[in-house]
């Protein structure tokens, strides 16, 4: 009872500011499947339904985003496919060629995939796309980042302390109803999560946080490595087989310096992960792991992209009960004890 009425009390009080302001009073319902949310009219006091609404985009383009369907979308898909197997940034632009993209080169690599009508530019798809971003992701110095398309859930404004709420008439207006909105979607998460108490939600932070996002971002980072070193073998090999074969084998060295040197880094690197096995696999062995770890990393990066949202999340969500804590007037414990006291 105890975990209901505190839950009751902050969302009374987010009630009362509503009727204050001549607002309507948001439920966080909604009827499942079929895209409306209930509200209590203000002025009324009736039970009304509105149609859900994305923000941030067209419903054209979400649908699009969603089925995979937009051409940036493709693209994105197909530069993260061909940078594992990319020796450098002018073979990863040649390798999008048999993907079917025509490539634009000006001071931005544009392209255009068969039927698309403009030319996208590669800088456009996010900041792990740029020609820099893509040489590191080449290289094995960078993870791509998979970020969250939109933000269910905003910071509440402190309106208080703000200096553009004591300026702007209009703009103090925007924030206590912008405000009304995330405490309604912060109440909802925490009921739909099953999350009642402040220490559950500390608990569930520290659940997502730091050992599983880094157990992941370490496995990726040691795939992008391993998946390099299997690619650069393939490609200097047959280079190698033929110094082997060359009479004149200084000649030959002086001529191919770098690939010999760049097969014999790979070579000891993949002689490591294997523990210490002195005989490599197979080219075809390798070509058979290399898609694998291909498919795992796609996998991966899925789930990385998924918690990286989820910690975002929970970080904002507990930075709103905070405020909302504050704002109804129940006060945390002092802060020589970093308990929070009350239950939500």
């Amino acid at each position: 009872m105890a975990l209901k009425k505190s839950y009751y009390q902050i969302r009374n009080a987010s009630d009362r500011i509503c009727r204050e302001n001549g607002l309507s009073l948001v439920r966080p319902v909604r009827e499942k499947g079929k895209g409306f949310i209930k509200y209590t009219d203000a002025e009324s006091g009736q039970r009304r339904t509105r149609p859900a609404k994305e923000h941030g985009r067209s419903y054209a383009e979400y649908a699009a985003y969603r089925a995979g369907g937009s051409w940036k979308s493709k693209l994105r898909t197909a530069v993260d496919a061909i940078i594992p197997q990319a020796a450098d940034f002018e073979d990863f632009l040649q390798r999008l060629q048999p993907a079917g993209y025509e490539i634009k080169r000006s001071k931005y690599i544009s392209c255009r995939a068969p039927g698309q009508e403009r030319f996208t530019r590669l800088k456009t798809l996010g900041e792990d796309y740029t020609e820099e971003a893509i040489t590191e992701r080449i290289q094995g110095k960078r993870i791509r980042t998979a970020k969250a398309e939109c933000k269910d859930i905003n910071l509440i404004i402190d309106i208080q302390n703000s200096i553009k709420v004591q300026e702007s008439r209009g703009y103090e207006q925007w924030a206590k109803i912008h405000n009304l909105k995330q405490t309604a979607k912060t109440l909802n998460f925490l009921t739909e999560n099953n999350i009642l108490q402040y220490g559950q939600l500390q608990v569930k932070i520290a659940e997502v946080n730091t050992a599983t996002l880094k157990g992941v971002e370490k496995r990726l980072s040691d795939m992008a490595l391993l998946i390099k070193n299997i690619t650069t073998y393939q490609q200097t090999k047959p280079v190698y087989d033929r110094y082997r074969r060359a009479r004149n084998k200084e000649h030959f060295k002086r001529m191919h310096e770098s690939s010999l040197i760049l097969h014999e880094a790979s070579t000891n690197a993949l002689k490591k992960i294997q523990s210490g096995n002195s005989k490599l696999p197979n080219v075809a062995a390798l070509q058979v792991e290399y898609e694998r770890l291909a498919k795992e990393e796609e996998t991966l990066y899925g789930e990385y992209g998924k918690l990286k949202k989820q910690v975002k999340q929970y970080d904002v969500i507990k930075a709103n009960v905070d405020k909302i804590l504050d704002v109804t007037g129940r006060g945390r414990e002092p802060e020589k004890d970093k308990r929070p006291s009350m239950d939500l």
